[in-house]
């Protein structure tokens, strides 16, 4: 019971981890507020789907690792005990990895634009179901380490 319990938390802090950070055009973190960003127009070219990898800090690898040796500590006695511990550990932090990697991945889109200057741009960006579509007149909005595509 008490591993299921482990195991619970460990999902639990891999989906936060997973959902802190969005990449679409309505995400922002708190340092981009009050921080000048460039507006610039022009038209969809063209709207392809993308797949956006997941995270893959340390916060899969250590929770999988603990629920992992916790689960092979209980296997045998003695040195078989702590041999297990090992294997689990092992075993577990790749598979937290893993389940980190794969919960956090998600859908983007990538965005080509023409710009009114003539300049041909590609964005990509997480899907947040914007639906964008070609011959649309979007936004580009760009504040140096920033750019994202908007109505």
């Amino acid at each position: 019971m008490r591993i299921l319990n482990l195991g619970v938390a460990l999902l639990a802090a891999v989906t936060v981890a997973g959902c802190a950070t969005g990449q679409g055009a309505g995400d922002y973190q708190r340092t981009e507020t009050r921080r000048v960003m460039s507006v610039r127009l022009g038209v969809i070219e063209g709207v392809r789907a993308v797949k956006l990898e997941g995270t893959k800090s340390p916060v899969g690898t250590i929770g999988g690792a603990a629920v992992g040796g916790i689960a092979g500590s209980t296997v045998g006695g003695g040195k078989g005990s702590a041999i297990g511990a090992v294997v689990g550990a092992v075993v577990g932090g790749l598979a937290g990895a893993a389940a980190e990697e794969g919960l956090t991945r998600s859908q983007g889109v990538e965005i080509t634009l023409k710009m009114d200057n003539g300049e041909m741009l590609a964005i990509t960006q997480e899907d947040q179901g914007e639906n964008f579509k070609p011959g649309e007149r979007v936004r580009l909005l760009q504040d140096g380490r920033t750019t994202r595509v908007t109505r």
